[in-house]
């Protein structure tokens, strides 16, 4: 495999120096800088590899080219964005980088409801709680017909939770969720995050597919024609939360995904933590099918139960045989004669990351311990597959 790190450009706290000790070789990152839906210029592009070559690092994959909201609901501009799409990985292409990892999840990138659970070791990991979530959406957002969407179960536990909040605690859990708001940091009051899920009324499941194959067939042949693999997302986490949809789930979802435009470049980022929230997911069974399609990995551990509560781990201690997963992707990697690429996936804050900003699951050495324990990993798959 690929071994590399996510990067958040100029303005990540964690230097391309730092990275480079870590034991990763290649950089996954993104122009954060460029609006949703702009064209990504070339002498951009161009610069930002320049600065991570520097360091003796590689531009390996781009997470991620966003996909506007206008494309996901078909309104305002969507075809113009579609066509500077296009641009993007056109430009992309003419400067050697050939993986592009996206998603097409409805408002929230990811949710959360607790951003430093504290671990049995002291250091801090993300959590999410379905009786905090639905507290949030029932109680403080105060969403319309919410409270319709959810079981009697639900509704009593999330009741019981938010009676236990005060007026401080109230905030951290908006910001927690709002977190996973792309632009969060612009903060997003509760009038304005209603306003943008109302802009997704009468969108359900089955019209988000049609307007993601819409994008795809539009993108797809010129991703084939740029010699670009596309890796999309799964949904962070993979259930329906707010009332918006979600199609990217289940190993059902990604097979329909990959019938609306069949090509080698219409391919899969296989998140072990997002496929794995979910408890009707066997990452096992999925990596083994999905493999000849995966064209990038986020390798990270989660512990879930049947009720939709989950928390992030350690690569090993968590629900999913990352023996498995990995020792699949090695065998696919044999097949095709070249390697994928990889990163750790969010890691625990932990040492002196505690207490430091950090980009939510981005801290340091949590993702270090990460890379260090999948490179043993691999090493000694290999070691045994050689004999």
């Amino acid at each position: 495999m690929i071994h590399t790190w996510r990067w958040y450009g100029p303005s990540d706290r964690i230097t391309l120096p730092q990275i480079k000790q870590t034991g990763a070789t290649g950089i996954v990152t993104a122009l954060h800088h460029i609006a949703n839906g702009q064209i990504w210029p070339l002498e951009d592009i161009l610069q930002r590899k320049k600065d991570i070559e520097a360091h003796g690092l590689s531009w390996e994959v781009v997470e991620s080219v966003p996909v506007h909201e206008d494309i996901k609901k078909q309104t305002g501009q969507y075809l113009q964005y579609i066509e500077n799409y296009k641009e993007s990985l056109r430009n992309l292409a003419k400067c050697g980088i050939k993986t592009v990892c996206y998603n097409f999840m409805p408002v929230l990138d990811w949710s959360r409801t607790d951003l430093k659970f504290q671990e049995h070791d002291g250091s801090l990991a993300l959590k999410f709680e379905v009786a905090a979530f639905v507290a949030f959406d029932v109680y403080i957002l105060q969403r319309p017909s919410a409270i319709d969407q959810y079981t009697t179960q639900q509704l009593d536990a999330a009741k019981r939770y938010f009676k236990t909040l005060d007026h401080s605690a109230v905030n951290q859990l908006t910001r927690n969720i709002i977190a996973g708001l792309p632009g969060s940091e612009e903060s997003y009051t509760l009038d304005q995050f209603q306003e943008v899920l109302n802009s997704y009324k009468g969108i359900n499941a089955l019209r988000l597919k049609k307007h993601l194959a819409f994008f795809l067939k539009h993108i797809i042949p010129v991703a084939e024609q740029a010699g670009i693999k596309m890796a999309i997302h799964p949904d962070d986490p993979p259930m329906s939360l707010l009332g918006l949809p979600r199609i990217v789930s289940s190993l059902s979802d990604v097979n329909d995904i990959f019938a609306m435009a069949p090509s080698a470049a219409n391919g899969l980022t296989f998140c072990t933590g997002s496929f794995g929230a979910g408890s009707f997911n066997d990452l096992s069974a999925m990596v083994k099918e999905l493999a000849p399609k995966i064209n990038f990995l986020h390798l990270r551990n989660v512990s879930r139960d049947g009720d939709g509560n989950f928390m992030e781990r350690y690569f090993f201690e968590g629900d999913a045989d990352m023996y498995t997963i990995v020792k699949s992707t090695l065998e696919e990697e044999t097949r095709r004669g070249y390697a994928i690429p990889m990163r750790p996936d969010h890691g625990n804050q932990m040492l002196d990351d505690i207490g430091r900003d950090n980009n939510p699951g981005y801290s340091l050495y949590g993702r270090m311990k990460g890379l260090a324990e999948i490179r043993g990993l691999e090493y000694a798959i290999k070691r045994s597959l050689d004999n």
